[in-house]
């Protein structure tokens, strides 16, 4: 099984710059998106052989997450059974015979951690979500989860340490998340591998010089870790600040 993951930074505007060409040469059995930023009915994609879904924010030009999958899920649900985290269109569930796939959008902390609270309370709810999950059935989940674990994901920890995606906090937050059961598909197979990120800013040319983050995670139940087959990412792909991320499962 092929799965792929991608902040798209506005899916609008990443069809403009190859997203259906990015698409159809994945070829995969689901695609995850996440920042769609898109309303129901702003935009017709034509995906012969796929089924998809949506959650968009509230708020219009905001968050949202898609999946396009090959396959027919059992089951579907939006947000994470959370009252106080539903609105800004973070995560799909979809329901599969041996799994369950989720797609994610972990809210970000801001600049000064002004929204480090928030962050803290989702981190909590998603991870009771996902193991509530996990307990029932072998899960993946994938997306911007905005953070960088350890120091070997992002170009300058030193200087970032303590600036949202890189504080003690969120960093403890996907320990956490870890421990519980949880394995970081790419630093499974590829354990000290530098200079792999899949964010870059718009600034500085800092993609072009791959002063970058790994922010953008498939994470699996260890239950099935070692079904991992590849875990890959696609610098290579342009369209938005992110890159698309690949998991195969044998």
């Amino acid at each position: 099984m092929r799965f792929f993951s991608w902040n798209v930074n506005g899916l609008r505007a990443c069809l403009n710059k190859g997203f259906l060409d990015f698409f159809c040469a994945a070829d995969a059995d689901a695609v995850c998106l996440q920042e769609t930023k898109m309303q129901p009915g702003q935009v017709e994609i034509e995906l012969p052989g796929y089924r998809q879904y949506w959650n968009s924010a509230e708020k219009k030009g905001y968050s949202g997450t898609a999946i396009f999958t090959r396959l027919e899920p059992i089951s579907v649900s939006y947000d994470i059974q959370a009252e106080e985290h539903v609105g800004e269109g973070r995560s799909i569930t979809l329901e599969f015979e041996d799994y369950y796939l989720v797609t994610v959008y972990t809210p970000n902390a801001q600049r000064g951690l002004v929204r480090i609270d928030y962050r803290m309370s989702w981190e909590d709810a998603f991870r009771s979500y996902l193991q509530q999950l996990n307990a029932k059935k072998p899960v993946i989940v994938c997306g911007d989860m905005n953070v960088a674990h350890n120091e070997i994901d992002l170009k300058n920890p030193k200087s970032n340490a303590g600036n949202a995606g890189f504080s003690d906090q969120e960093r403890g937050k996907m320990t956490e998340l870890l421990a519980c059961g949880f394995t970081d598909s790419f630093r499974c197979l590829h354990p000290d591998e530098k200079d792999a990120y899949t964010w870059w800013s718009y600034m500085f040319k800092a993609r072009e010089k791959n002063i970058g983050w790994r922010i953008d995670y498939f994470l699996v139940s260890d239950s099935i870790r070692d079904r991992i087959a590849e875990s890959n990412i696609h610098p290579e792909v342009m369209g938005s600040d992110h890159c698309p991320i690949e998991l195969v499962l044998s």
